[in-house]
């Protein structure tokens, strides 16, 4: 029995050292409640390859493990933790998505920086958190790449640009305007329109909910958990 015990520790400790080395990923485990942490840092990879030196969040590795998040019983929450550059609209916003479907508490941290798909990833949870020091940068659509001059592609451009701003929205409480306007600005990036904020003024506003920390994420998600708990047991006693 001890040595069963042993093996399966042993085990468990090894696959967790797998989903941080592999994935960038673990749970963490206290009598409080489990918290599964998520990275999503560098580039968000989409359907295309990129560079092997380029530090890549593969969502081909995120979309299957938010679902297995949501399924297991042995985890209570998730925490997001973001620092990215953005990426391919549409793997980020498939990120997204799936994070915004999700029952169980969820909750994201930008450090660093959470630019571009960053936004929609950061605001997809539900309590955002920013560092003081961390940077958002807000701007219009870009393609790579070859594009055909036809007023096609400005009505696909312009879909994609309302599917951001939507999402955005939704999920937090900064007014279309405003957010347009942040997008739309000129004068303050170097060869492109757009914006760059940061900690404070991404929550006054309503980008992102709260200044914070890891401690305050984690606060808030054990809360959450508690929350859960009480509500469980009071649909079984009722």
């Amino acid at each position: 029995m001890e040595e069963n015990k042993e093996k399966k520790e042993q085990e468990a400790k090894v696959y967790d050292k797998e989903q941080i080395t592999d994935m960038g990923s673990s749970t963490v485990k206290s009598v409080r409640g489990n918290i599964h942490c998520l990275t999503i840092v560098g580039q968000v990879e989409g359907h295309q390859l990129l560079p092997e030196n380029n530090k890549t969040t593969k969502y081909e590795h995120v979309l299957p493990q938010l679902a297995a998040i949501e399924e297991s019983p042995e985890i209570d929450a998730l925490l997001i933790l973001l620092n990215t550059v953005g990426g391919d609209i549409e793997a980020g916003l498939a990120i997204a998505e799936m994070i915004v479907g999700m029952k169980k508490p969820t909750a994201s941290l930008v450090l660093g920086g959470g630019h571009s798909i960053g936004v929609p990833l950061a605001v997809a949870a539900k309590r955002s958190f920013i560092a003081p020091s961390a940077a958002m940068t807000i701007h219009p659509v870009r393609l790579t790449g070859v594009v055909i001059g036809v007023p096609q592609t400005f009505n696909y451009f312009s879909k994609i640009q309302e599917r951001i701003v939507q999402f955005i929205t939704e999920n937090s409480k900064i007014k279309r305007e405003k957010l347009i306007e942040y997008m739309l600005r000129t004068g303050e990036l170097a060869a492109d329109v757009g914006s760059v904020i940061y900690g404070q003024e991404a929550v006054e506003v309503g980008l992102i909910d709260q200044l914070g920390g890891l401690s305050d994420v984690l606060e808030y998600l054990h809360g959450e958990i508690n929350k859960a708990r009480s509500e469980n047991q009071q649909n079984q006693i009722s």
